[in-house]
């Protein structure tokens, strides 16, 4: 496929860039810390640059001062980022011009699928639009997921396999309320911050594989991913906005660093109970290395955390 007049840049360099993207759904949690000190630490051990990027384009969804509120977290807890925080919000026409490159490629179609059509044809969309002629709006824009990606390496999950019905499938890249889907603005924005590696929660592996679809449709290289394993307060429940996990209390940084230590692998002293929040970041890029991180995708609090009355107070 030819790139000429592809409207796709990337920020070429050798430095680590990482970056954390929250959405601007609610404050942050427990989990959320998690996350973000992993990606904090790595950049840091990498003589990197951290960078905040609001994950702001599901409007329906934002809650009112969050965005700002999410800042205000990750400075309490020591977590600076390196540049200007980056909005989804501000880049819409950029992502406009690359979904017009699509539709100018072939390489997307319409589709007015309601969810409940596609949930009566079965578990995954398999690509009933395709043919179609003529259709009306609304509708959404899927990608011909023609090469899925079925598996992809990660640097603690080892090689990650993706359920061929999962990855085969033809994802949306703009959405039937005409705003743009995750998919294409979180990888667009990867490759427009030149991100080099990419650590979030191992809840994300499979759009992960769909994201790598289009760093290869592109002709760009991918960036690396670690995906941690997610937080749960009980099996198969894990800490999140939508299951109303408590957001993080500012007042308690210590001791919220202290066991988001522990839980990616750390093993900090007692005696860092009581170091300030500067000092417990520092003994993290000193002493903590990705290879504590466990290889699976979920871990209990209790298992990690030997404070109930704490792990009351987060989820």
């Amino acid at each position: 496929m030819s790139l000429v007049d592809c409207p796709v840049t990337y920020l070429e360099g050798d430095r680590y860039r990482g970056r954390f993207a929250p959405s601007p759904s609610g404050n942050l949690h427990f989990g959320s810390l998690c996350t973000s000190l992993a990606s904090y630490l790595r950049a840091k051990q990498n003589n990197g640059q951290w960078l905040l990027r609001i994950d702001d384009i599901d409007t329906p969804r934002i809650v009112p001062g969050s965005a700002q509120n999410i800042q205000n977290t990750l400075l309490a807890h020591g977590l600076v980022w390196d540049e200007d925080v980056f909005l989804q919000s501000e880049q819409i026409p950029r992502y406009r011009d690359v979904l017009s490159w699509l539709e100018s490629q072939q390489k997307v179609y319409r589709c007015n699928c309601s969810r409940k059509a596609i949930r009566a044809l079965g578990t995954n969309y398999t690509g009933v639009c395709r043919d179609k002629r003529d259709v009306t709006a609304p509708y959404a824009i899927r990608f011909k997921n023609d090469l899925a990606i079925t598996e992809f390496e990660d640097v603690v999950q080892g090689m990650v396999s993706i359920d061929q019905n999962v990855a085969s499938e033809d994802f949306v890249l703009w959405r039937r309320d005409d705003l743009v889907a995750y998919h294409l603005a979180a990888a667009l924005d990867d490759i427009e911050q030149g991100i080099t590696e990419i650590v979030r929660g191992a809840d994300l592996i499979q759009p992960s594989a769909c994201q790598l679809n289009l760093f290869r449709l592109f002709s760009i290289p991918s960036p690396k991913y670690l995906h941690i394993p997610v937080a749960e307060s009980k099996k198969g429940f894990k800490l999140s906005k939508q299951n109303h996990a408590i957001e993080l209390n500012n007042q308690n940084a210590r001791d919220n660093l202290f066991y988001a230590l522990r839980f990616i692998g750390a093993a900090p002293p007692i005696e860092l109970r009581t170091a300030s929040v500067d000092e417990l970041i520092q003994w993290g890029i000193s002493h903590w290395r990705v290879q504590m991180l466990a290889s699976s995708t979920a871990i209990l609090l209790s298992e990690i955390i030997d404070n109930k009355e704490y792990i009351d107070s987060i989820s």
